[in-house]
């Protein structure tokens, strides 16, 4: 596969062909944009990264400019009818002065790199959730973007979501009392085969997965690790190497509104249990888990479990905050408020729902809008770094608490935590030679 100008194959019928990409308008690649369109470049196209580029596709002042991915079927499937430039390795996407901004969407062990790089290459980065793969790498990603001068959305658009914000709102303004627990949950079943074990065999010849492997351990190819198939969401996310399972897949979504609502950077202590016990297919990250996070004046817990599905109020994943005056439950569809009746004369709080559509929206749209706003206008995004990188790492500490068996106290200002050395030294990972982050 060539760097750039790679055969365009007939995809007219995929996904992603049609008026939407065609809306958005070619720049011609002269280093400039005429019509002040913000040219847009998408690294990592899969499922996600496809999902992303039809909603940067419809902004009418975005130009895809620039298309990446090591995998040459997600990169042609992607292309489509676009004329945007396709390239295999990230770095000739950086060189390009007609990038003003780039989509990270590869799997977690990239996201960091990319987007330090990126922000060195003077381009405003929008990266997909967790932000990182360890809590170091995340300061690297904020002392990037500050020394930068780079705008620096994470990909956690529940924070563009309307009703999110209602609900933030209730919170801080005491509207159901005093929290004092929250729960978080994600609960499914894939017993007992999950994605099934996959011999070690040669990577694809479409596929360079040396590139793919990046800052990753050098191991054998493996489908599995690998795990970008249009028949499952990607299975890399449950191999420590490159992600963190459940914990920071969909942890991040659910703690990062926790933590927003809270006005918390990070809880004071962690603890987690759980185990690989009921799905045979080799993955590294837990299917079933329970991780506490203690915080100043409320606990918060997220349960996952990949072993039975029965759900909490009808909800395989969600979100409840216990205040004193009531009950709020949260997900994407909405929310809902159920009042305490402990003794005549409390005060009482009628049912709420998010249902209307004055209260809810395409969040994942206007998350990608705010990004491009401050783009413009250079202030700060809903999702900045700072915070989405607070999120990620109150789900790695969660993931250290498993896996060293230990309880983490954790100083949120200083980054710092009180446990086992080996827990200390997962704070941070190696980097394969040549791959550095440095800022």
């Amino acid at each position: 596969m060539s760097e750039k100008g790679i055969q365009r194959r007939d995809f007219l019928k995929s996904s992603l062909a049609g008026s939407a990409l065609a809306a958005a308008g070619v720049r011609s690649l002269s280093g400039s944009s005429a019509n002040n369109r913000i040219g847009v470049a998408v690294i990592g196209t899969g499922r996600q990264g496809q999902f992303l580029l039809r909603n940067f596709a419809r902004e009418s002042d975005v130009e895809i400019v620039a298309l990446c991915d090591v995998y040459e079927p997600n990169l042609m499937q992607a292309s489509g009818e676009l004329e945007a430039e396709t390239f295999r390795d990230f770095r000739r996407v950086l060189d390009s002065p007609d990038v003003d901004a780039v989509v990270v969407a590869t799997p977690d062990h990239w996201h960091a790199l990319m987007s330090v790089l990126a922000c060195q290459a003077g381009k405003d980065v929008f990266v997909e959730k967790p932000a990182s793969l360890a809590v170091a790498e995340g300061r690297k990603m904020v002392e990037a973007a500050r020394k930068y001068g780079r705008i620096v959305q994470v990909g956690t658009q529940q924070r563009s979501g309307l009703h999110f914000q209602d609900a933030v709102r209730i919170i801080q303004e005491g509207e159901i009392g005093t929290v004092s627990s929250v729960r978080t949950w994600n609960f499914g079943n894939s017993t007992p085969h999950g994605f099934g074990r996959l011999p070690d065999s040669a990577p694809p010849e479409d596929l360079d997965w040396d590139l793919w492997l990046g800052p990753a351990p050098e191991v054998p190819f493996n489908a599995n690790r690998f795990g970008v198939f249009p028949d499952r969401w990607s299975s890399f996310r449950w191999y420590w190497d490159y992600a963190g399972g459940m914990m920071t897949d969909w942890g991040a979504h659910h703690l990062d509104i926790v933590q927003w609502a809270a006005k918390a950077q990070g809880p004071a202590a962690v603890s987690a249990a759980g185990g690989n016990w009921v799905v045979d297919d080799g993955r590294e990250c837990p299917d079933t888990l329970t991780a506490v996070f203690e915080y100043p004046g409320f606990l918060c817990t997220y349960e996952n479990r990949n072993g039975n599905g029965r759900t909490i109020n009808e909800k395989s994943y969600g979100i409840e905050f216990y205040g004193s005056e009531g009950t709020l439950l949260l997900d994407r569809d909405g929310f809902e408020i159920l009042p305490e009746h402990r003794s005549e004369g409390n005060r009482r709080i009628p049912r709420m729902y998010a249902m209307q559509a004055a209260n809810r929206n395409d969040q994942g749209q206007d998350h990608v809008r705010n990004f491009l706003d401050c783009v413009r206008s250079r202030e700060a995004p809903i999702s900045d770094i700072e915070a989405g990188h607070a999120s990620a790492a109150a789900c790695h500490l969660a993931n250290i608490a498993y896996r060293t068996r230990s309880r983490i106290e954790w100083d949120p200002q200083a980054e710092s935590l009180s446990g086992p050395e080996e827990a200390a030294a997962m704070l941070s990972r190696s980097y394969r030679s040549p791959w550095k982050l440095e800022v």
